[in-house]
């Protein structure tokens, strides 16, 4: 399977970049960005700032009918790895520009997220789980805005999907009123968000970037989110608290498992994290037990005849 590099790591090793002026003692050539006409405009990054966002946007693709104009003046426009959306996580990063000059804007804010599938067969909606917010990466980085969406499904004969957001430039409000997008189906045998019902609720496990891991031992992260009452609003992170106990094994290699693995749990961002060591490439099937934080299992308790539980993520490596 093709890997993809996914930017969240890219942009990590960009926090500390820095334009640098051919007055410098050094003499090093000035970083010139095409587009911005940086000059000083309070309204803007700073130049090392911009030069961190310009050198950020060469590790990922604009979705360009994600796109909007707020009041004239600013453009806001969303990116991820590929320029594609798929079913599964998808990170989402807006960055926000000066229409007049292109110079990128610190202060921004998107919320109000909203992607809908439209079942036309069924004359029915529904949405998808999305990140508890859009927010920057941290205090020295703030001009890139994160967030996520994990689509349950593909864009199909059955029905297509929508997304809308707000924008707030610098005071400036305006939307992108609900476009449609198309969402490509994962390659054949890949499974990478998994719901299951505990109580009145349905839940949903999202896989985060699987593309990245690699063989050996690997982080692993997950989002646990709930649907919400009404069918079309989007899905938030659950309140509920679990640990989420993983076994991965090869099926088609006698299922055999791997050593060193450790369970999912929650951290301060909300995402569940944990450690799983894949020994050699191949599909893996990650086998999931969702237990409450008693020890009692909500899902995944329910064995098929080879024994694992019925809740797991198909990953390649």
């Amino acid at each position: 399977m093709k890997k993809i590099i996914y930017s969240l790591a890219a942009l990590a090793l960009l926090f500390t970049a820095t334009s640098c002026n051919s007055n410098d003692d050094d003499g090093q050539q000035e970083i010139k960005i095409p587009g911005i006409t940086f000059d000083g405009d309070v309204e803007c990054c700073s130049a090392d700032e911009a030069v961190q966002i310009y050198q950020f946007l060469q590790t990922v693709k604009i979705i360009p009918e994600l796109t909007t104009v707020v009041d004239g003046q600013y453009t806001v426009s969303v990116y991820n790895s590929t320029g594609t959306l798929h079913t599964g996580y998808n990170d989402l990063y807006f960055i926000a520009n000066k229409v007049a000059s292109g110079n990128y804007i610190k202060e921004f804010s998107v919320s109000g997220i909203s992607p809908i599938m439209l079942m036309t067969k069924m004359n029915m909606k529904h949405s998808t789980p999305i990140s508890g917010g859009v927010k920057s990466f941290n205090s020295g980085f703030t001009a890139v805005k994160h967030g996520w969406i994990s689509f349950v499904m593909p864009t199909s004969e059955s029905g297509y999907w929508t997304i809308g957001y707000d924008a707030n430039v610098l005071g400036h409000k305006g939307s992108l009123a609900a476009t449609e997008i198309n969402v490509e189906a994962l390659p054949a045998g890949q499974e990478w968000i998994k719901s299951f019902k505990s109580g009145d609720n349905t839940y949903y496990l999202s896989l985060v970037n699987p593309t990245n891991f690699v063989t050996g031992s690997n982080d692993i992260q997950a989002y646990v989110s709930v649907k919400s009452p009404v069918a079309a609003d989007p899905y938030e992170l659950a309140s509920d608290e679990f640990v989420i106990d993983i076994d991965p094994r090869m099926p088609d290699m006698g299922n055999h498992t791997s050593p060193d693995n450790s369970a999912l749990k929650r951290s301060t961002d909300g995402s569940y994290r944990g450690t799983i060591n894949l020994t050699m490439t191949g599909l893996w099937r990650i086998h999931l037990t969702v237990k409450d934080l008693q020890g009692n299992i909500v899902a995944g308790g329910d064995n098929l005849k080879d024994g694992f539980s019925s809740l797991f993520w198909d990953v390649t490596l």
